[in-house]
């Protein structure tokens, strides 16, 4: 264990010095245990050793925070607060987070394997803008006044709609990113005057119960916003069904996706589903090579290749198809690998054990399905000494000559795999970019401005990069096409995945 981590700008932290205590549920304002008191650990995806225990909710656990939520909802301050009330709030959260930031960076990286110097420089300050950023929102959530045709009577009326919450939502998030994608739906729900209900990924639980700390340190009043910790299975099955829960807002497989859509049919729920990608990322000869090949490296191996909208698929024009590859390869072979607590490490382990064996699996069907392995395809000692296997560590893996049906091409692998396919015409190039399910994102490289933007609207994706890969902004709306889901994240357009419209007439004779 580092005794200080001190980054390049000369802060510093000291994980030593941070204890993790035992994770618990947090219902109508109030720290406890499971009605039946079950702990289950959370890993260590570096050690394999046991960081707390947390807390596993029963279906009794869900229900309370579902009563506690829908009390608040119904009969508490939280919805009838002006937007100016609630924005303080949630701007404080911003604030606590920035001054949280060591310890949020430090229980993300030892709890998921992300890097310390994403989870430091990158994924805490994205978290507290989106919360300072719905903090302002809340607002400026408005109806309009609108001028209609007179009705036959020619009888003068007024028009207007109002924005309203929906009631009680149920955040449903992930494992890869767990800060920011919590952020994404708990800041804008608060902002519209929502209850919110938090059931985290069960295997990266440490920063959710952090910002529960934060939120009610906030002022967040009882019942508003509730955690639940535990088995997705279980628990997020009450919470889908439940008649209590007025919308669920999703992020994972497209597998689970469609479960939730399913159950949660009978009661009507409103649902967003930010779900799986394959994404696809294309390098015309044209390209600024260089730039090119380092957004298309980063673009599959930032965090572990853990993203959804991982450039999992590379396609490359033919004239320069070796010479990207070649260039990849040497990115990879100078890549920074390791202990993820260490600053200038940007590659760490998956996130556990099934993460692991995943890609295992994914790797061998690589070699099956007759692509080429280039590099990695195997896991690694980050001591490099041989006196350790712990840690759940897979080299960076490439294999070229992919081919349209192979299963590393069509299916989401959500970790570090990049499968190369050569092209021959910008047409060609389109039709094996839109040729999978999904539609989560796209990018394309070429210094021809008017090819660039012609290929961005003949992507299906709900995202297009030019020259570039796997940027975001908190004002910048995300989501995805086909079995990538429906439904906007961030921006402005996100609000309307959590109120009502409701349209009001008043005769003024």
């Amino acid at each position: 264990m580092y005794q200080s981590i001190t980054f390049a700008d000369g802060t510093a932290i000291a994980p030593d010095e941070m204890q993790i205590a035992p994770g618990k549920l947090f219902i109508n304002g109030e720290w406890r245990d499971a009605q039946d008191g079950r702990t289950k650990p959370t890993i260590n995806p570096a050690t394999e050793e046991a960081i707390t225990e947390i807390a596993q909710a029963t279906e009794v656990d869900a229900d309370a925070a579902i009563k506690a939520a829908r009390k608040a909802f119904d009969d508490g301050p939280w919805p009838k607060m002006s937007g100016h009330e609630r924005g303080r709030i949630l701007t404080k959260v911003g604030d606590l987070i920035l001054k949280h930031g060591d310890e949020l960076a430090y229980r993300e990286t030892i709890d998921m394997g992300k890097p310390i110097a994403f989870s430091h420089t990158v994924d805490v300050p994205l978290m507290a803008d989106l919360f300072y950023y719905y903090g302002g929102i809340a607002s400026q959530i408005e109806g309009k006044a609108r001028h209609v045709s007179p009705p036959p009577t020619h009888t003068p009326n007024l028009t207007y709609t109002l924005r309203e919450p929906l009631g009680v939502v149920a955040a449903i998030t992930p494992f890869n990113f767990p800060m920011i994608l919590s952020g994404t739906k708990i800041a804008p729900a608060l902002a519209a005057g929502n209850t919110v209900i938090h059931k985290p990924a069960s295997i990266t639980p440490l920063t959710a119960i952090k910002l529960a700390q934060l939120l009610a340190e906030a002022g967040i009043p009882e019942g508003v916003f509730n955690l639940i910790t535990g088995p997705g299975s279980k628990i997020g099955d009450v919470l889908v069904k439940h008649p209590g829960i007025n919308k669920i807002a999703f992020t994972g497989s497209t597998d689970v996706g469609i479960g939730i859509i399913k159950n949660s049919a009978d009661t009507l729920k409103k649902v967003t589903m930010e779900l799986g990608g394959k994404s696809a990322n294309m390098i015309f000869a044209d390209a600024d090579l260089d730039s090119a090949v380092t957004s298309a490296f980063f673009g599959i191996f930032y965090n572990k290749g853990e993203i959804c909208t991982a450039g999992s698929r590379l396609l490359v024009e033919r004239s320069v198809y070796e010479e990207v590859i070649e260039q990849l390869v040497r990115h990879v072979e100078q890549m920074s690998k390791g202990d993820p607590l260490d600053p200038t490490v940007i590659f760490g382990p998956l996130a556990d054990k099934s993460q692991f064996e995943k890609i295992s699996q994914y790797v061998q069907f690589g070699h099956e399905d007759g692509a080429k392995l280039r590099i990695g395809g195997r896991p690694f000692n980050p001591n490099g000494n041989g006196n350790s296997n712990k840690g759940f560590y897979y080299e960076p893996t490439i294999f070229t000559d992919a081919i349209y049906d192979m299963r590393i091409v069509q299916e989401e692998i959500f970790g570090p795999v990049l499968a190369v396919t050569p092209f021959d015409t910008e047409e060609e190039a389109i039709n094996l970019a839109n040729g999978t399910q999904f539609g989560l994102a796209s990018g394309v490289h070429t210094r021809d401005i008017k090819k660039a933007h012609r290929v961005a609207r003949a992507m299906k994706a709900g995202t297009c990069w030019i020259n570039t890969y796997n940027l975001f902004d908190v004002s910048i709306p995300f989501g995805g096409y086909k079995a990538s889901g429906f439904g906007r994240e961030l921006g402005t357009e996100v609000m309307e995945n959590y109120t009502h419209t409701k349209s009001v007439w008043v005769d003024l004779s």
